[in-house]
């Protein structure tokens, strides 16, 4: 497949590298959700500029303060941005109530609110690789902030 994070898992858990991820079992939630907290780039950034991604809101607002020094290489980017949207997203499902992470059909994984409402984690993520708006801690308080609500909240 050729993504990193996904060879990286299966070599650990010896699986094909034909298996798809897109259609995980259903009583295999937390294998998906390791999976999807890989973010190797994301956490070696971290790691390169001093912190602990610790899957708190904190470790957010501190990555909201890394200088943007990726912004000059589009691939480098675009996989901080995946990464970050995947870390959010490991935020959100750790630490709101009723959060778990879903597989959308056409392989898109995204955060699925108690409410039922759905969140593009990934989205996100490029959002602020790419322009560094709107800061992951600001859309992960948005988030946690109406993860009961029945109202629409600007969540991508």
């Amino acid at each position: 497949m050729g993504i990193s994070f996904i060879d990286n898992w299966r070599a650990r858990h010896g699986s094909a590298r034909g298996v798809s991820v897109t259609r995980p079992r259903a009583d295999d939630r937390d294998g998906l959700a390791e999976l999807l907290a890989e973010c190797e780039a994301l956490r070696s950034l971290a790691y390169d500029s001093g912190l602990e991604l610790d899957d708190s809101a904190d470790s957010l607002a501190a990555l909201d303060q890394v200088m943007p020094r990726w912004r000059d290489d589009p691939e480098r980017m675009a996989r901080l941005g995946n990464d970050a949207g995947l870390y959010l997203g490991t935020v959100v499902v750790h630490t709101v109530p009723g959060a778990r992470w879903r597989v959308r059909p056409d392989g898109q994984p995204v955060v699925r609110l108690a409410s039922g409402r759905e969140f593009d984690v990934v989205r996100a993520g490029r959002a602020w690789a790419d322009g560094g708006t709107p800061e992951l801690a600001q859309t992960y308080a948005e988030v946690a902030e109406g993860h009961g609500s029945e109202r629409p909240a600007p969540l991508g």
